[in-house]
């Protein structure tokens, strides 16, 4: 197994460049791969800033590509949450970072829409600072 970059999921992604999303292709499509989460949260923010994919369609892109044999995403089910909780309007960083802390007591912010949308997930341990 190896590790790969958020340019080479991009390139496998995205198609925008023909030299690249070929070697991105028979890495992926030719042996096992492992990606990290913080990796996963570059790409989400790669593909809604760059290449302005909306949320359904980042969904859409993570699950399909998390779905492949030779795929293997750190923490999938923690990613698999967190992406649930982006579907329902929460940031998707900030949905890592609350699911990464729910071991701890409380996770305090300034972020007020990151409280409201985490206390209005179940996740009443976020408070504002």
């Amino acid at each position: 197994m190896i590790a790969i970059d958020t340019n080479i999921i991009i390139r496998y992604l995205v198609e925008d460049h023909l030299e690249q999303t070929t070697r991105s292709r028979q890495i992926i499509d030719e042996q096992d791969v492992f990606v990290s989460v913080t990796v996963v949260q570059e790409v989400e923010w790669v593909l809604r800033s760059i290449y302005r994919f909306r949320r359904p369609k980042v969904i859409n892109a993570f699950l399909t590509f998390a779905g492949m044999p030779s795929v293997t995403i750190e923490d999938s089910d923690l990613v698999a949450q967190a992406l649930d909780l982006f579907s329902h309007g929460m940031d998707f960083a900030d949905a890592l970072h609350l699911l990464k802390a729910r071991h701890c007591e409380k996770f305090v912010t300034f972020d007020r829409q990151m409280i409201k949308a985490a206390q209005a997930a179940g996740h009443q341990f976020v408070q504002d600072a």
